[in-house]
């Protein structure tokens, strides 16, 4: 789990203590305690796995960063819903809400959920953040940009790079326009089974459906992985090799402050090193 959650009852930022101190007052865990006597050790295990993967269903946010975006330390001890709802807040607001109101008790912003002061936490989340979004139940794109159906690919957020990887990862993904009204106003649960919505992805991204639909991150086809992420661009330099290590698989230290052609070239050394494949000097 994210070292930081939301809880979305409530609107306040939860640490690992705060959410394990929620789910020990859960009906999960007392049906835990109440059933625990009876089971084999192996069918407890499975019965706790199970437990915790139902308490902790997680509702991700993929959007593009604006004005005032709330940073950790400016919401921890507070609740979100009790402040001045503008900007970056009043986004955080609806998305908590928006995750609330399809039953997730948590929720996840690369704005605020990650403590950037700790260089172990950065490096942690920058390591973990697909498979974050690939273990999420729920992933809302935000388009602040998209005021009607049809105009999907026209969003600024087909031209970042994080965005990448948390479109691939995700395995449930619903997008909501400017005033988070859902895109195509259905009753969709998930876009990525939509085919309508999928043209529309693959005509933005130029990424084939399969992919999009059933992504399995690693070296193969290296080529093509970053030929996807060729156009795109992040506010550091520098992210748009960390961006990718999720899509890769690879764990390499983030070292904010290198250039872009640093932080790609020992992306593609590692990419080279495992697969073979020189041609990805090309892409």
């Amino acid at each position: 789990l994210p070292p930081h959650l939301l809880h979305t009852p409530t609107g306040t930022m939860c640490n690992r203590k705060a959410q394990l101190s929620h789910f020990e007052r859960s009906h999960q865990y007392k049906q835990l305690l109440s059933t625990a006597h009876l089971l084999t050790e192996q069918k407890l295990q499975t019965a706790i796995g199970s437990a915790v993967t139902d308490f902790f269903q997680i509702a991700m946010l993929s959007h593009r960063w604006g004005n005032d975006e709330p940073l950790l330390r400016e919401i921890e001890g507070k609740k979100i819903y009790d402040l001045r709802a503008i900007d970056g807040l009043a986004k955080l607001q609806y998305f908590c809400a928006l995750a609330l109101e399809k039953n997730f008790q948590w929720a996840w912003s690369d704005t605020c959920c990650i403590d950037k002061d700790s260089s172990t936490e950065l490096q942690e989340a920058i390591g973990s953040m697909f498979s974050w979004y690939r273990r999420s139940s729920l992933t809302i794109v935000y388009l602040s940009d998209v005021s009607d159906a049809g105009s999907l690919a026209s969003s600024v957020w087909f031209e970042r790079g994080w965005t990448l990887q948390e479109l691939l990862a995700s395995p449930t993904v619903l997008f909501y326009m400017y005033d988070w009204s859902l895109y195509t106003k259905d009753d969709s649960t998930n876009h990525k089974t939509d085919p309508a919505v999928l043209q529309e992805l693959q005509e933005a991204t130029g990424i084939a459906k399969q992919h999009l639909t059933d992504f399995h991150p690693g070296v193969d086809d290296a080529r093509l992985r970053l030929h996807w992420a060729s156009r795109r661009r992040t506010t550091r330099p520098e992210d748009i090799a960390y961006s990718l290590f999720g899509i890769f698989e690879v764990q390499l230290p983030v070292l904010y402050g290198e250039s872009a052609e640093n932080a790609l070239g020992r992306l593609l050394a590692e990419i080279i090193s495992r697969s073979g494949d020189v041609s990805v000097l090309d892409w």
